[in-house]
């Protein structure tokens, strides 16, 4: 009789002091939470990174600790490089935002962090496809259009120059009338549907938000690529460039209403 009294009690005991590990875990976690947020705060991401792998050890199902890690990593990616580390740790901020998005696919954050890695290393597809995910469950989200022209441009400029190189020439920014009927050929095949896609983008961003002179700006370098498709209709080459033009003004215009707004919102005028 005392041994089965005891079992009940020793049992008790035992989730008694789990509780207790795990609780006394749990504030270790946050508290290394908070170490990382601080370190991340002064741009001290790889000690951030390390914080942060020490909250999730402690608390393997800390949320908030994985998001801030995958953060962390993506800001350490340098874009444009593709050295082998430096796809790795695009890698690891991959993966952990896809954790994030496993358990939530309608992650904004996530969706927006998973589009901008891809598109620091070059993933263009992949980066798009983020974007179109985006506007799914942002419809008036101007940025998202505007990446998705801004990709599109890239795109179709390292198509262009590279069609030009084999052809002995450098892009003039006026449609290059002397490049061979071939290359322009070539260009056409290759970039009508980046070039229409790009423009229908970049003029929706302009739509949502008017003063957007990022968007207008690669209006005018999207318009400059299209002059270089017409393939000796000279009319339409000049039109393309006129549009150009237009859109250069337009982003010069909008870029002085908005730094206007901001000196309007800063006190005292602009500070040094």
């Amino acid at each position: 009789m005392k041994l089965t009294a005891r079992i009940p009690v020793t049992a008790a005991l035992l989730a008694l002091l789990l509780g207790s590990v795990t609780g006394c875990n749990r504030l270790k976690a946050r508290d290394q939470l908070t170490k990382g947020v601080q370190a991340f705060k002064n741009a001290q991401y790889e000690e951030a990174v390390n914080h942060f792998q020490n909250s999730i050890a402690l608390d393997p199902n800390y949320e908030d600790a994985k998001l801030y890690l995958a953060t962390a990593y993506s800001y350490q990616v340098v874009p444009n490089l593709d050295t082998p580390e430096n796809i790795a740790i695009a890698q690891k901020a991959l993966d952990g935002f896809q954790a994030v998005l496993t358990k939530d696919p309608n992650d904004l954050t996530a969706l927006k962090q998973m589009a901008s890695i891809n598109r620091n290393i070059k993933r263009f597809e992949p980066a798009k496809e983020y974007e179109k995910k985006i506007i799914a469950l942002d419809p008036n989200n101007a940025e998202a259009y505007y990446t998705l022209g801004q990709i599109d441009w890239m795109q179709s400029y390292k198509n262009m120059i590279t069609i030009l190189a084999a052809d002995g020439l450098t892009d003039d920014a006026n449609g290059n009338v002397k490049k061979s009927k071939e290359a322009c050929q070539k260009m056409k095949d290759q970039n009508t549907d980046l070039v229409a896609e790009g423009l229908q983008n970049l003029h929706k961003a302009v739509d949502l938000n008017p003063t957007y002179d990022d968007a207008m700006s690669y209006l005018n370098l999207t318009n400059r690529i299209k002059a270089q498709m017409e393939c000796g209709d000279d009319a339409a080459r000049k039109a393309d460039l006129a549009e150009a033009d237009d859109w250069n003004n337009k982003s010069l215009g909008a870029r002085k209403i908005n730094e206007k707004k901001k000196e309007a919102k800063t006190p005292g005028g602009v500070t040094m």
